[in-house]
Formats: structure tokens, sequence, C-alpha cells
């Protein structure tokens, strides 16, 4: 059943009878604090369990997590993260918890504003940009109380907040139900890449036996003074299973280099190194109708497949709970940097796998990508609704 958004023309909203207030009188900052290793409470709340730009908490964790003086928070209050406010972080606590100390509990007051509205009118532009404005220090810019409190804002009457409320809430439905959309997909995609390899443990060969396998050009300052200067790919340009193309740098390389490197259509890509355990080894496909020619840093391994492998298919083998637990286990850390190296890629042991086999596996892939696709843009379209609405309120 699809959502209804109550009618309510933003467009126009008279605001001749709106009133300014402090931000002391509309919230308060609850300072209750917390020691985890002397509490009954079993749930924390990190900043690291909060999502930008949502106001829900769907990730918490346990008192054995940390250690030092906490904040005690509430059902109902908001928990806004005051270090790094560019981050848009406040979300609503739903349980009996304690948060990280680099937050703020804070409490709507209901005399001025609706305990339903306040989490919105926190992730308005108004709310957003004034919090980063007084946000002092350079390397994690903080927001003091004492600064924030006096800060004023302009408000509806509260006989026009509950309106306000039950669209803004409505609207937040529909994005929710976008997002278990876009989960679902994605997690029956992932059951299905997992079944379709976990069948198959006793035919095997190397990597390196059904496919070409290379490091990148390494980049250096004397690159800036070669004639031909070429788009590459880094590790922040390859997600897991999507290139990203929203930044692409130039590196001065050779004629001979630029044949060598350039990447050829579903190439695979393979992370060399990253700060994150969890991200090494992650794999996506180049498409050359992207951008051509491309060449690849050597914190990046291509991987080029024979006939006996589609690339589609060793790209979502490597990327699977299979392949992430191979590279995890052989990576090597260094100075805080885990890394892999082409040896490590080379002697991955892949399926042997008909190409009958091969072309289901995509097909059925193929569908659920689709799928994802179009969820995905409905979610983005959803959202930016979502934050068109508040920012038209506040």
């Amino acid at each position: 059943m699809e959502t209804t958004l109550p009618k309510m023309d933003l467009n126009n909203l008279d605001k001749s009878d709106w009133q300014t207030f402090r931000f002391d009188q509309i919230a308060k900052s609850v300072s209750e604090r917390v020691d985890p290793n002397n509490t009954d409470l079993e749930t924390y709340i990190g900043l690291e369990h909060l999502d930008g730009e949502s106001i829900h908490i769907k990730r918490f964790g346990t008192p054995d997590d940390v250690n030092g003086q906490k904040l005690r928070c509430y059902p109902g209050d908001v928990i806004f993260g005051k270090r790094r406010a560019y981050q848009r972080k406040a979300a609503i606590v739903n349980v009996d918890a304690f948060c990280s100390a680099h937050a703020m509990v804070l409490r709507a007051n209901p005399d001025v504003i609706d305990p339903k509205l306040f989490p919105f009118f926190l992730h308005s532009d108004s709310f957003m940009h004034r919090a980063i404005d007084i946000s002092v220090g350079s390397l994690s810019p903080t927001i003091n109380w004492k600064t924030l409190r006096v800060q004023e804002f302009l408000l509806p009457p509260k006989d026009q907040q509950a309106r306000i409320a039950e669209l803004l809430w409505a609207m937040d439905e529909v994005v929710q139900k976008d997002i278990t959309l876009v989960s679902r997909i994605t997690d029956t995609s992932l059951s299905n890449t997992s079944e379709f390899f976990k069948d198959r443990k006793s035919n095997f060969t190397h990597l390196e036996s059904v496919a070409e396998i290379r490091y990148g050009i390494t980049l250096n300052s004397k690159r800036r003074e070669l004639e031909h200067q070429a788009p590459y790919l880094r590790v922040a340009n390859v997600a897991r299973d999507k290139i990203s193309l929203e930044e692409v740098k130039n590196m001065g390389c050779t004629k001979s280099e630029l044949d060598r490197f350039s990447l050829h259509d579903l190439d695979v890509l393979i992370v060399e190194g990253h700060a994150d355990i969890k991200e090494i080894g992650r794999a996506a496909l180049w498409k050359s109708s992207n951008l051509e020619p491309m060449i690849h840093q050597n914190h990046l391994i291509r991987v080029r497949c024979n006939d006996c492998l589609r690339p589609e298919v060793l790209c979502s083998y490597v990327n699977s709970a299979q392949g992430q637990l191979y590279f995890q286990r052989n990576s090597k850390s260094t100075s805080g940097l885990n890394t892999i190296n082409s040896t490590v890629v080379k002697k991955f042991k892949v399926p042997r796998i008909s190409h009958e086999d091969q072309s289901f596996f995509i097909k059925r892939k193929g569908l659920l990508d689709k799928q994802l696709i179009e969820q995905s843009r409905r979610l983005s379209s959803s959202l930016e609704l979502q934050k068109s609405l508040i920012n038209q309120v506040f």
C-alpha cells in the first residue's frame, strides 16, 4: 500500500505569525553521566551508529565496546553529533541507552516545539548550517552548548506544528519503505551469489591460470612533466561492485604505458590496500563505455579473464563472503594499512564453472542489478523530496 502525503501548500507557507526562539528555549541539553563499567544499561550508541541525514538509529553497541564517562539518553531524546556537524548526524533514541560524549543529548521543550517535529528541524539547513558555522577547531570541529544555546531560530505556531509533523513523518515513511526495498534486493542478490558458489567446493583452479593479472602505474611527481595526460582510477574510484567517476584525476604517462595499462571492457579491478580490512580485495567491473582511455594506479590490481571465466562471475565471487574472507586472511598490515599483493590475487582459488551455469548466474544477477538501480533511483528521489520539504518549512 502506497503512503499518501497529507495535503499542505509549503510553497506559500505564511510565516507572518511565526516566532523566534533561542535554542535553549526550544530544547535542553541533557548531561546525565554514565560509567560504562558500572551500569545496568545494555545499549550503547556511538556516533558511528548514526547515519548522516537520517533520524533513525539502526545499529547499536554494548558497554563492553567503550570506556570513560558517557551520556544517558532516554526514548524520545535526540542524539546530535556535536563533533563534525557537517556529517549531519541527529537521530531519535528509541531505547534506554547511553551515548558518546562527543554527542549532545537533546530533549525538545513541548511548550515550544512538537517533539515529533523536533528531529526534522534539526535536519533543516537552517539549523545544520548554523551548527557548522559555530563549530570551533580545525581537525575535529566541535559545537559548544554555551554557543548553541543562544542561537535563534524561527518556528511555526504550535497549532501548525502537528500538521507539519504529520506531513514530514508521512514522507519519512516513504523513505523508509524505499530503504527496505533496496535492502531486500541487495540481500537477495548476496544470498543468490553465496548459494551459487557454496555448492562448488570440489573443483577449483588458481586465478592466474584463467586470467592475466597486473598492477597499475605508480604515481610520482615526475609524471607531471610527461606529455600524455590520461585519466586514471584509484582506490577511491573502486567501490564494491561499482565504479565511481565523480572525481577522476589525470596522470602523466608515456605512449607505451598508455597502450599497456589502458583498461579493456569488463576488466576486473581489485583494491590492493585499505585502512579498513573489510575493504581489502573489494572489486568492480570496468565498462569501457564509461570513459576512454582509462588507466589505473598501482594500488588497484587489474584482472583480465580468458574465455574460461566470465569477468562478471569473477567479480561477484571476489566480492562474496568467501572471497572477502580469503583476502582478509591473506592481507598484511603495515603502519595501519592493510594490503594484499599480486601473488595473493594469483593464488586466489576460483571454481571451474560451465559456460552455461555462468551465463545463468549473470542473467539472474543482471535482473536483480536492474531492480536495484531502479529502486535506488526511487530512494534518491524520495530523499531529495524529504530534504526539500524540511527546508521549505524551516
